[in-house]
């Protein structure tokens, strides 16, 4: 069982962005909000991000980098962070899955897991 002082959970919306998309290029833009929240006993840091990014063809990309949009924040227990930011795919529907690297106050290093979510643009149907 994982130990109970080290738990960010992760919670994310995704939209399509049909004013940044050009379907006729195959240009799939979407927008995600992500939601972290230390429901841990202790304090972490935000470190790095790792972004699995899957198209409908099975590409995948993978991103990895600090922080997420310029920032490493701090969470305390019982606190949230929020942010948006946003990917371009090649087909109108992919998925993202991934996760966070976090450090404790107490300098135990754990990752925060972000569940696969499905991205889903305009309908295909014919």
């Amino acid at each position: 069982m994982a130990n109970e002082k080290y738990q960010v959970d992760v919670q994310v919306n995704a939209t399509y962005l049909p004013d940044q998309s050009l379907p006729a290029h195959n240009q799939y833009v979407f927008a995600y909000t992500v939601t972290l929240l230390n429901r841990g006993s202790m304090g972490a840091k935000l470190l790095s991000r790792h972004w699995i990014i899957s198209d409908a063809n099975g590409g995948e990309q993978e991103v990895r980098g600090e922080g997420v949009v310029g920032e490493q924040p701090h969470l305390n227990p019982g606190e949230s962070f929020q942010y948006t930011s946003g990917t371009p795919l090649t087909t109108p529907m992919g998925s993202m899955r991934g996760s966070y690297q976090m450090v404790a106050d107490d300098g135990t290093y754990f990752e925060a897991t972000i569940p696969p979510f499905a991205l889903f643009g305009p309908a295909t149907l014919h």
